[in-house]
């Protein structure tokens, strides 16, 4: 394991106090996220902050009209029903 730290201790952004994360990797996706930062000219905790901030907002969250858009879909939401339904009796095949 490579243990490293997302380290800001004390720093002010936007007038408030930066917390300090500690975690451990093992030394394959330790190499990955130091890859990705020297790719984009980063270091390692700013890296993972952007990447972090990156994939909360594009994969966690809908915005108000995009899920309104959905939920006006009658027959999507009927098939994602259907399909919640045919997952949850084990009606399904991994491909």
């Amino acid at each position: 394991m490579n243990k490293f730290e997302y380290n800001s201790i004390n720093k002010y952004s936007k007038g408030l106090i930066m917390k300090t994360v500690t975690m451990r990797v093992d030394d394959s996706i330790y190499d990955m996220i130091k890859l990705a930062a020297e790719g984009q000219r980063r270091n390692l905790s700013n890296f993972i902050e952007f990447a972090t901030i990156q994939y909360l907002t594009s994969s966690q969250f809908v915005e108000n009209e995009e899920m309104s858009e959905i939920m006006d879909d009658k027959e999507l939401v009927q098939n994602l029903m259907n399909g919640l339904d045919d997952f949850k009796k084990g009606d399904y095949t991994i491909v």
